[in-house]
């Protein structure tokens, strides 16, 4: 039986130079074999000693294969080099490391302990600064908490005690290395080919989407999936806290909003990426994520005439989505009756994509926005 990860010493004498080298070879060739009398003084990942034997093999059947992969470990950051076995597994979509205490992988089927990790609080804490850093970003007890996006897409939020407490905590979202189309989504089970005749409609008569789900359902996914069958000659403008979309066209136009810096200076929130993007003629304006007043600055464009276009909700289901577009609109200055008139009109339809037990996600309803005998606004489900 092969050897399970394991976290093992770096070569004594190892050069910082070294170290920020990205290897010539795949890390199983390039890593040596460690005596297991020396002292560890740091942790890497080492391979599995069996050629060919994928890191994390599991009894569960593979996802089908959509397109030829290349592995992850060829571009990664020098950062994620501790992680990059890990990383080179196609189905990974998630990795956690809860500080001493332990590294989760999500494959699809929900987060398994890693067998044979070993890490001290100390390395977990080196290991979220060098990932922070990575990102252009500075994580220390005066900024424990920050998210970055590494090359490749690559998103990572690290939280250090005390406001962890449990030790510093890593979490790791994975994109997939490829971008999936509707035809990839429908095999995976994502949606029937009664779903598929309406998002394929949809986008065709440029209605304007709304896709809800709760964290990790696959919204960013659907949403790449639905815009890639954007005509070839539209300009998509995409407007993101964190660029995460990967569409498959050949006029995608990502923006990104940045943080203010430690004198509070130079921040650029979502709301103003909208106005700007609106000056850049989009064909279709796409805001990543609804989370605060830039809901107004998308209603207001979806309503003047920049139809085709679409955005993401946090909601547990499709009925909660009013309350959670209400809480929005108070942020942005608007009451409940004024936000559910724009929405009625901005807003086409909304796809709700849940993820089940089994770790599947699943687009699990359509609905349209509309008025309530009150005026306020509801969502009518669609059969």
């Amino acid at each position: 039986m092969s050897e399970p990860f394991v976290v093992a010493p770096r070569r004594p004498g190892m050069s910082g130079a070294e170290r920020r080298e990205p290897p010539a070879k795949p890390v199983a060739a390039a890593l040596p074999a460690v005596p297991p009398d020396e002292a560890p003084d740091r942790f890497v990942v080492r391979r599995p000693s069996a050629p060919g034997e994928s890191p994390l093999a599991a009894a569960e059947p593979p996802l089908p294969d959509i397109s030829a992969r290349a592995p992850r470990s060829a571009s990664l950051p020098p950062a994620l080099e501790p992680l990059a076995a890990i990383l080179d597994d196609a189905r990974v979509t998630d990795v956690f490391v809860n500080g001493a205490g332990g590294l989760f992988v999500d494959r699809g089927d929900g987060a398994e302990r890693m067998p044979g990790w070993r890490a001290s609080e100390a390395d977990v804490r080196e290991l979220a600064v060098s990932l922070i850093g990575a990102g252009g970003r500075h994580l220390d007890d005066a900024a424990p908490c920050v998210d970055v996006r590494l090359e490749g897409g690559i998103r990572v939020h690290a939280v250090l005690p005390p406001v962890s407490a449990t030790g510093t905590l890593i979490s790791i979202r994975v994109p997939r290395l490829d971008a999936p189309s509707l035809d990839d989504l429908q095999q995976l089970g994502m949606l029937d080919a009664r779903l598929r005749e309406r998002l394929d409609s949809a986008v065709e008569r440029r209605e304007n989407l709304l896709v809800t789900g709760a964290a990790g359902a696959g919204k960013t996914t659907l949403l790449a999936a639905l815009l890639a069958l954007a005509g070839r000659s539209e300009r998509i403008v995409t407007i993101e806290d964190v660029a995460e979309l990967r569409i498959a066209h050949p006029h995608h136009v990502p923006l990104e909003a940045r943080q203010p810096n430690l004198e509070g200076a130079g921040g650029i929130g979502l709301a103003r990426l909208v106005r700007e993007a609106l000056r850049m003629r989009p064909d279709r304006l796409v805001l990543g994520e609804c989370r605060g007043e830039e809901v107004r600055e998308l209603l207001a464009a979806l309503n003047t005439g920049h139809d085709g276009g679409a955005g993401t909700l946090h909601a547990n289901g499709l009925h909660e989505v009013p309350a959670r577009l209400e809480a929005l609109g108070a942020l942005a200055g608007l009451d409940d009756r004024a936000l559910a008139r724009q929405v009625v009109s901005a807003i086409d339809i909304v796809l709700h994509v849940s993820r089940g037990r089994d770790g599947r996600r699943r687009l699990s309803a359509l609905g349209r926005p509309v008025l309530d005998a009150a005026g306020r606004l509801a969502i009518e489900e669609a059969e």
